[in-house]
């Protein structure tokens, strides 16, 4: 993991733009005042930082990861472009370090129940190959998690492409970033806060 200047001024920027208290020098008045409780995380790349308060959803720098809250549920989402190969369903190595990552999140906060993992496609190729390949992803991911987490039940659905994020297609037109984010994982559990 690199600690150059510019990333190190990066992740301190990233901070100082969520930090909604402290003191004034480091306080956006951006930050709705619904913001999630102090003790939240802040991901930025391959660091996890507390701080004061953060927006309802955060996402990674380079856009790969994502958490969100339903409820009582936390969903931490991960692209499949850094998870897998395009259209393939194996593990790379870089999967396998934010996984791990979110295998410590659920050990700590989870409320126990079953951890849903949810595999997504974008629309582009047919929907029984959509629905097969969002599967074969989520069953990857269920058991590079259930290692680490051997107590815990799981269960992996593909839904292929039903469940956009975002619109794949904006007037007439793909919209490549939408359809990268639409091609992704979801890992949801039941949260002890």
């Amino acid at each position: 993991m690199s600690r150059s200047p510019e990333r190190i001024a990066t992740v301190l920027l990233a901070i100082a733009l969520t930090a909604g208290s402290g003191s004034a020098a480091w306080a956006d008045p951006t930050v709705p005042p619904d913001a999630p409780p102090a003790g939240s995380t802040f991901i930025v790349e391959d660091l996890v930082f507390p701080v004061e308060d953060i927006v309802p959803e955060t996402e990674s720098m380079d856009g790969a990861e994502s958490e969100s809250e339903r409820g009582d549920e936390v969903v931490v989402g991960l692209t499949s472009d850094v998870l897998f190969a395009l259209d393939k369903a194996v593990l790379t190595p870089q999967a396998l370090q934010r996984l791990r990552r979110v295998t410590a999140k659920i050990r700590a906060e989870s409320a126990g129940g079953v951890v849903r993992v949810e595999g997504h496609t974008d629309d582009q190729g047919g929907s029984a190959y959509n629905d097969a390949l969002s599967l074969k992803r989520a069953q990857a991911v269920r058991q590079a998690l259930q290692k680490g987490l051997p107590d815990v039940t799981f269960q992996a659905r593909g839904h292929g492409e039903r469940r956009p994020k975002l619109p794949n297609i904006v007037k007439g037109r793909p919209i490549e970033e939408n359809r990268a984010k639409n091609r992704r994982v979801e890992i949801v559990f039941s949260t002890r806060r």
